[in-house]
């Protein structure tokens, strides 16, 4: 009977917040805290902390999971092993003999993103919880969800790509095989090549924003509306699976998008 009229009040108030509501809400990042720069006042939001941890986390992972490695691998040190081959496979497929120099940021990039997405299935103790054990204002907002779901996070790792490509160009082709790109593979495509410089960290921006938008927004409903074991179950498929989809995504077409430009001096 308790169970029943606790489901029907977490239906009703889901009914109350608009899909809208919840959206706007959630793509706009919450402040936790602040502090003063050279006298600017510096707003920390949970974007920003939810990348610290998410950092944090893959440095600690990477500190356990790289010792002590023995000339025979066994254990994790093939889970590493197997891991690294997959990004050293993948980046030379995409970059051919250049793979070496890539590799490492793709490896990266792939990593701190599946995390970062993932990462709501980490959530084990609510901010609010927190706050009521320690008495510390800091947890009383905080909850780790993907910091994708900030447009300002994809644009910023959009741009990155769009500089590594600029940057891998000039050092691969010089500065004026970088130019030459523009004519390729007839000088009449030179707007639509300049115009590429616009549309792709646009389109790298908005689809990782857009999926993980979405894929948090449909998990935030779930939570509110059913009991815990239906959200528990598809979490496995929009925090974790489609959390990792769009981080390989997202590196692919930034490999796509070098290799395109480096191939004609390969």
């Amino acid at each position: 009977m308790l169970l029943a009229e606790v489901a029907g009040e977490s239906i009703h108030s889901a009914e109350a917040m608009s899909l809208g509501d919840i959206i706007q809400m959630e793509m706009a990042p919450h402040p936790l805290f602040s502090f003063n720069l050279f006298g600017i006042n510096v707003n920390v939001t949970d974007t920003v902390v939810t990348m610290w941890v998410a950092m944090a986390a893959i440095m600690v992972l990477a500190i356990v999971v790289t010792r002590k490695f023995k000339q025979v691998p066994t254990g994790r040190q093939n889970v590493v092993e197997m891991a690294v081959e997959f990004v050293n496979s993948f980046t030379k497929s995409s970059t051919g003999h250049y793979w070496r120099g890539f590799a490492p940021y793709f490896g990266t990039v792939l990593v701190f993103l599946a995390v970062s997405n993932a990462i709501s299935m980490f959530n084990v103790i609510p901010g609010e919880e927190l706050y009521k054990l320690t008495g510390i204002g800091f947890f009383e907002h905080l909850a780790l969800k993907p910091p994708a779901k900030d447009i300002n996070f994809t644009a910023a790792m959009a741009f990155m790509s769009i500089v590594l490509l600029i940057a891998s160009t000039i050092r691969i082709r010089g500065f004026r095989g970088w130019l030459h790109t523009f004519r390729e593979p007839i000088a009449v495509a030179m707007p639509f090549k300049v115009l590429d410089y616009v549309t792709r960290p646009l389109s790298l921006c908005l689809r990782l924003f857009g999926n993980i938008l979405a894929a948090f927004t449909v998990m935030e409903l779930l939570y509110q509306a059913l009991p815990i074991v239906a959200p528990a179950f598809a979490g496995i498929y929009f925090d974790l699976f489609d959390g990792i989809l769009q981080a390989y995504i997202f590196v692919f077409l930034t490999s796509l998008y070098i290799s395109e430009n480096i191939e004609a001096h390969g």
